[in-house]
């Protein structure tokens, strides 16, 4: 019987640790701006050399930014996306990945 009280202990730290790494798509959609010139405030490039973002997993989208922010991700638009990413927290990425990925591709 010791178990269900470790059980429901492990559950719940798993559960808040859930709840903090998730992003809030209501302030990710106010922390677009700069994405918005490439990516547009849908989600949808504005050119034909820019990804979509609408509805890309949330995860990805995280990942991506902060290889950008740390300098790990090369070629292709880094020259754009570092500077882009530099300046954000790990909150806000988590936002703004929230944002893109709830929107319909």
């Amino acid at each position: 019987m010791k178990w269900i009280p470790l059980a429901a202990l492990g559950a719940a730290c798993l559960f808040s640790l859930n709840a903090q790494a998730a992003g809030d798509a209501a302030a990710g959609e106010t922390k677009i701006g700069a994405c918005a010139a490439c990516h547009g405030t849908d989600g949808k490039a504005t050119g034909p050399i820019y990804p979509n973002l609408a509805g890309q997993n949330a995860p990805y989208l995280e990942s991506a930014l902060k290889a950008y922010r740390e300098g790990q991700r090369g070629g292709g638009m880094s020259a754009i996306m570092a500077p882009q990413a530099a300046a954000l927290s790990d909150q806000d990425i988590a936002d703004i990945a929230a944002y893109f990925s709830s929107l319909t591709p």
